[in-house]
């Protein structure tokens, strides 16, 4: 690990209080304390925003909620993302935080600075049999596509009513693999900063 920690930023992609996505983000988050990280959750129900418009960013610029998102956003090293999956794509909160911290305050900022050389984990918990895995590779797109280097490792969990005990998974080597998913996005990211 390097001598400076590097800064996690934990995002689920989901307003619900008792998300499966949020509890699975939160076991990640562990593995990047753990490995040494200076970690910070984000509900993104505390940043409501309206949906990107850029009728509204031109008369307005970015909402307030979208500037100390995206502050905390650059101050990152590296992220944690634990998307539920909508319509066989990511959600719209998360989409819509993407798109607003992806914009330029000024005409000098750096391009995509929020985001650039940054890290990603991309996890997520769905009912459904296929985990989210099919909002997950949208995600890893988006996320290529802004050049954050997102780690190969992913983990798409399956029947997530079925697989929750409370916070923690029911499965000890489920949730090991989740911690330890955690622990490598701040070994590698310590490795980069």
């Amino acid at each position: 690990m390097s001598a400076k920690k590097p800064k996690i930023l934990v995002i689920p992609g989901s307003l619900r209080k008792d998300s499966f996505n949020k509890r699975l983000a939160k076991i990640a988050m562990k593995g990047a304390e753990d490995a040494g990280a200076e970690v910070e959750f984000i509900d993104l129900s505390d940043y409501p925003m309206p949906i990107y418009d850029g009728d509204i960013e031109e008369r307005e610029g970015i909402p307030e909620n979208g500037k100390k998102l995206k502050k905390k956003m650059i101050e990152a090293d590296g992220f944690i993302f634990a998307s539920p999956e909508y319509n066989s794509s990511i959600s719209g909160v998360l989409k819509n935080a993407i798109d607003w911290a992806s914009r330029p305050s000024d005409k000098d900022e750096e391009f995509l600075i929020a985001f650039k050389g940054k890290t990603a984990l991309i996890i997520s918990a769905s009912p459904g049999n296929l985990g989210g895995l099919r909002g997950l590779v949208h995600l890893r797109d988006i996320l290529g596509n802004i050049f954050v280097h997102v780690i190969p490792e992913q983990k798409a969990i399956d029947t997530a009513h079925e697989k929750f005990d409370g916070e923690c998974l029911k499965d000890e080597k489920l949730q090991s693999s989740i911690v330890n998913l955690g622990k490598k996005l701040a070994e590698i990211t310590a490795k980069l900063i």
